[in-house]
C-alpha cells in the first residue's frame, strides 16, 4: 500500500517510466521494436556525466504505464478527441508485448494496470523526456 493508503500495483526504482500509447496500424512488430528501442537508447549519465549509457547497462528497471492519452488530438475546439487512440482489445496485447520483449531482454518490469485510473508518481531526474515513434 501506498502512504495514502492506495494499492500500489508497479513501482522501480531508478530507471525509464515508459507511457505507452497505441495507435490503430502499431503492431506487434512495433511492440518489439519499441522495447529494443527502449532497451538500448543511451540516454543515462555515464561516470563523466555524458549520456552514454542505457538501461541494459544501469538499472535494468522499466516501469510500463499504457496511457491512450498520448494520441489525443487538440487541433480543433477545446475537447480532445481519441480517435488516433487504438481501442483496448487491439492496444492491450501490444502493450503486454512490448513488456514481454523487454523481460525477454533482461529488463526488470513493473507495470500499471490496463484500463484503470493511476496515480503515477515520477521523479525526473535529469533533462531527458523523450518521445519515441516507431
Amino acid at each position: 500500500m501506498g502512504a495514502d493508503g492506495a494499492e500500489v500495483v508497479g513501482a522501480i526504482g531508478a530507471g525509464l517510466c515508459v507511457l505507452v500509447g497505441v495507435t490503430h496500424d502499431d503492431t506487434f512488430a512495433n511492440a518489439r521494436k519499441l522495447a529494443d528501442k527502449l532497451w538500448h537508447l543511451r540516454i543515462i549519465d555515464d561516470e563523466n556525466g555524458v549520456m552514454n549509457r542505457s538501461v541494459a547497462d544501469t538499472s535494468r528497471e522499466i516501469l510500463v504505464v499504457s496511457q491512450f492519452t498520448l494520441y489525443a488530438d487538440t487541433g480543433a475546439g477545446r475537447r480532445p478527441s481519441y480517435i488516433a487512440a487504438a481501442k483496448p482489445d487491439h492496444a492491450e496485447p501490444l502493450v503486454a508485448a512490448v513488456v514481454d520483449e523487454l523481460r525477454l531482454l533482461g529488463a526488470t518490469v513493473a507495470t500499471g494496470r490496463f484500463r484503470t485510473d493511476m496515480h503515477v508518481a515520477l521523479v525526473n531526474d535529469g533533462p531527458v523526456t523523450l518521445f519515441i515513434e516507431i
